[in-house]
């Protein structure tokens, strides 16, 4: 998939006034609309430009996708990172706007479904009207769904200035995360979204919970899984080793004739939860160099004795 750069689509500098951006849509729009153009690729143009004018008209979106796109060039390939927009803070429906279906694998990937969820009720009496939610996703460490934690997280609101360019404010909130909370659960702060109009109530925010990258596991759903390297000998014969957890250190059991690849699972060490998940450690023998005089004889004296080929199976 390759990068859109939606400023050069529209002839645009990236410091762009929205009114700017406007107006070169209105131009664009008219040289390239399928109906009355005369070039050869209006259409597939008309509906790039359309694409291109839905990311930057919404000051949402363009915050978004201006922190995103500023180390990347139009036609690169491109994979949007998992955090990419973690931090910023979105109101009502969010990016998911009509019609996008029709729209690029590129939008789709950054705006087609991730966001949009949490939408305020709508509900109005007079002049009073409820706030609108707003949404953010946040990262927190695998450790604190294990054990749950409090936490200070700094959330960036996209607005415009006086001179319609997009800005971001800033704000912390002092937030509790439960144990046993789940990648992409949302949890739920009262009051926290858009003020109310009249005696309205305030909307709600609400915060979608992403994982950190670790340096030890993975995470599906509850389940958690981690690589674990043993000897040739704990596999051969069977040990008692020390293995890491989310939770601390634990005795775990290698059965004898383990090999490369086996999965050990620890059952109920994954998030808790009712029911808890399960904690995979996947085996991995590993080599000990032959990084000294002693080291190589010990490895010729096993090659020697034990006669052992790995590939007989295979016929060589």
């Amino acid at each position: 998939m390759d990068f859109k750069d939606y400023y050069n689509i529209m002839g645009l500098d990236r410091n762009a006034s929205q009114d700017e951006i406007k107006r070169a849509y209105r131009k664009l729009a008219r040289k390239y609309h399928p109906d009355v153009s005369k070039e050869a690729d209006a259409e597939a143009r008309f509906k790039e430009l359309g694409e291109a004018y839905a990311v930057l008209k919404d000051p949402e979106k363009r915050a978004a996708y201006d922190e995103l796109g500023a180390n990347w060039k139009a036609g690169q390939d491109f994979q949007p990172p998992p955090d990419w927009d973690a931090g910023f803070e979105f109101s009502g429906g969010g990016y998911a706007d009509g019609g996008a279906s029709s729209h690029s694998d590129f939008f789709e990937s950054l705006f087609g479904g991730g966001f949009g969820s949490a939408r305020s009720d709508g509900r109005h009496a007079g002049f009073h009207a409820r706030g609108e939610d707003h949404h953010a996703k946040v990262m927190i460490d695998l450790e604190a769904a294990y054990q749950g934690a409090t936490r200070d997280i700094t959330l960036r609101t996209p607005e415009l200035d006086s001179s319609g360019h997009v800005t971001t404010k800033q704000r912390t909130l002092n937030v509790k995360i439960p144990k046993g909370v789940k990648q992409g659960q949302r949890i739920r702060l009262s009051g926290q979204g858009s003020p109310g109009l009249g005696d309205g109530p305030a909307g709600d925010l609400y915060l979608e919970i992403d994982f950190n990258p670790h340096k030890l596991f993975r995470v599906e759903g509850r389940d958690v899984y981690f690589d674990l390297p043993v000897t040739p000998w704990e596999a051969a014969l069977g040990a008692t080793i020390k293995a890491p957890t989310p939770d601390g250190t634990v005795d775990l059991k290698v059965p004898p004739g383990t090999t490369s690849g086996r999965r050990l699972r620890l059952q109920k060490r994954g998030i808790p939860g009712a029911p808890p998940g399960d904690l995979y450690a996947i085996l991995s023998i590993t080599v000990p160099p032959a990084d000294s005089d002693s080291a190589k004889q010990l490895y010729r004296k096993m090659e020697q004795e034990l006669g052992f080929n790995p590939r007989s199976e295979m016929g060589v």
